[in-house]
């Protein structure tokens, strides 16, 4: 699905990748669930490309559903994925996380589980081998991609800020619909490892200053990293 000139989006308000295309390759942001493979494959035929033009994946965070083709992709592509170094041991499977489900609505949480177990998100490939990224790195990649870490909802979550297409790419730094309640508009998103840290981070990303805020989880936000702060914000204050 095409959302702007260089940047487009597979999978769907449940979980979303996205890619950046421009002339010199495609870069890809997360990696969704296993069987969004042949979503990704349709979107690069669309655009006349193949997995042969993906230049490299960035992955916002190691969980499992940041992370599921993207060993095939390494393994059968040689696609080098790159994940912040607090979240290499995670997206290699060696850590996990226990996810938190209070406050879960049976229909919202029935939605994502229906998708997911559609998708293969109820098995995961882990990485075998990452490269691994830290703070303030721009990797050299179609469009420059910009990692700014936002630990919180893992100790390596990042943004991939990339300013060619306007876009920053947040994981699961924020959501704007959560897959547990199916609340939409922008606000914390669930399973967070350490939530007051998860807020701090959000100072970093309203500094950053792009119009398209695009999460894992929710429908794309064009209307700027300050208003989606601010949004958070006040969702958490009510």
């Amino acid at each position: 699905m095409k959302l702007a000139d260089g940047l487009h989006r597979i999978g769907n308000d449940i979980v979303a990748a996205y890619l950046v295309v421009t002339p010199d390759g495609v870069t890809l942001v997360d990696a969704g669930l296993s069987g969004q493979w042949r979503d990704l494959l349709a979107e690069l035929d669309s655009l006349g490309l193949t997995p042969a033009d993906i230049r490299g994946l960035v992955l916002t965070h190691g969980d499992s559903d940041h992370i599921g083709f993207a060993e095939r992709l390494r393994r059968e592509h040689g696609v080098t994925v790159y994940v912040h170094t607090a979240d290499a041991a995670r997206a290699r499977g060696e850590v996990s996380s226990s996810p938190n489900m209070r406050g879960a609505r049976i229909g919202a949480l029935a939605r994502f589980l229906w998708y997911a177990g559609r998708k293969g998100g109820l098995r995961t490939t882990y990485l075998t081998q990452v490269a691994e990224v830290a703070d303030g790195d721009v990797l050299d990649l179609p469009g420059s991609p910009h990692v700014i870490a936002l630990p919180g909802h893992s100790p390596g979550s990042v943004a991939v800020h990339v300013p060619g297409v306007d876009a920053v790419f947040v994981g699961d730094a924020l959501t704007t619909r959560h897959v547990l309640t199916g609340s939409e508009g922008p606000q914390p998103a669930p399973f967070t490892d350490d939530v007051p840290q998860a807020d701090a981070s959000l100072d970093r990303l309203a500094a950053i200053g792009a119009t398209w805020v695009l999460p894992g989880h929710g429908s794309p936000w064009n209307q700027g990293t300050a208003e989606a702060v601010r949004r958070i914000r006040e969702f958490s204050r009510s």
